[in-house]
């Protein structure tokens, strides 16, 4: 009876010993990153999304001092491109000094080599009154800049009024002779006498300040013609003066008032010019510079 009750020797599979007890046992205190106790109360983890990292590979740290073999190309190849890099900045240097010689030349020669650089949108003539001209003639090189834009901007404003004018009945020749004057004005401007006032700022010359004078009155006579605008030698009223706007002003009154508004332009254009001329010819005669003009003309006409 009492060996019913008792265990069998020699079973084997009575009881099982599990060699991981102590380590699950450990692994049931670590949830979370942490450690617990057995008394501490660790919530249930319902859904784990935490899975085991790959292992790592034996020698990813441990080969640190290999090396990789990098294909370098022949010696006969990197003595050729030495040899053409050679040659190009041989020829870079020839270049560079003969562009020196020509630039050393032309100023011995009194050749000024300019960069076109205005407008800046659109570089289409040198103009750098900052750098070009003495510092105590920029103030007056400038006043005549604004006249030159002022000229500009008279025959624009002459085109829109005159427009105005054909819109309301004036015919369209008067349009097409203010379209030329803007057209053969602008440029004329700047080559008869804006120019040659700029280059006797910078070089210091009598005779291209005599031009300038020269010209510069006929530009003064201009703007004065145009701003009464009597009807002679240009056709009807394709000048924004004073005589047109009054006849329009009691027939097309906006036409009128643009007309007015070229009058002022150009009485504006007429003073400014005015005065440029006046501190230039004051220069131009502390400068000693008529004194040279006139010894010139001298040994000129002796030589005649």
């Amino acid at each position: 009876m009492a060996g019913r009750y008792d265990s069998n020797p020699f079973d084997e599979e009575e009881e099982e010993v599990n060699p991981f007890a102590a380590k699950t046992s450990a692994q049931s205190n670590y949830v979370g990153g942490a450690f617990y106790m057995p008394s501490e109360r660790v919530p249930p983890a319902s859904n784990s999304s935490l899975y085991p990292l790959p292992p790592e590979p034996a020698d990813l740290y441990s080969n640190r001092d290999a090396t990789f073999d990098v294909p370098l190309d022949d010696s006969k190849d990197l003595k050729k491109l030495d040899r053409e890099l050679q040659a190009k900045e041989n020829e870079l240097k020839k270049r560079e000094q003969n562009l020196k010689r020509r630039e050393d030349a032309a100023a011995q020669a009194g050749i000024l080599i300019s960069e076109k650089n205005w407008p800046p949108f659109f570089p289409i003539i040198h103009h750098d009154i900052s750098n070009d001209i003495p510092i105590h003639l920029q103030r007056m090189q400038y006043l005549a800049f604004a006249s030159f834009l002022g000229m500009v901007g008279c025959l624009f404003w002459n085109i829109i009024a005159v427009t105005t004018g054909w819109i309301k009945g004036e015919g369209v020749t008067i349009w097409f002779l203010a379209l030329i004057y803007f057209i053969i004005g602008t440029p004329g401007a700047y080559v008869l006498w804006y120019r040659p006032l700029y280059n006797a700022m910078r070089t210091d010359s009598a005779l291209k300040f005599g031009w300038f004078f020269f010209i510069y009155l006929i530009h003064i006579g201009f703007s004065i013609f145009a701003a009464v605008a009597p009807p002679v030698f240009f056709k009807g009223k394709s000048l924004a003066g004073i005589l047109p706007a009054v006849d329009l002003i009691g027939q097309q009154v906006l036409v009128g008032i643009f007309y007015f508004i070229g009058f002022g332009f150009f009485c504006l254009e007429s003073v400014l010019s005015i005065w440029v001329i006046q501190q230039v010819y004051m220069y131009f005669r502390g400068s000693g510079q008529a004194a040279e003009m006139r010894q010139q003309a001298g040994r000129r006409a002796g030589s005649a």
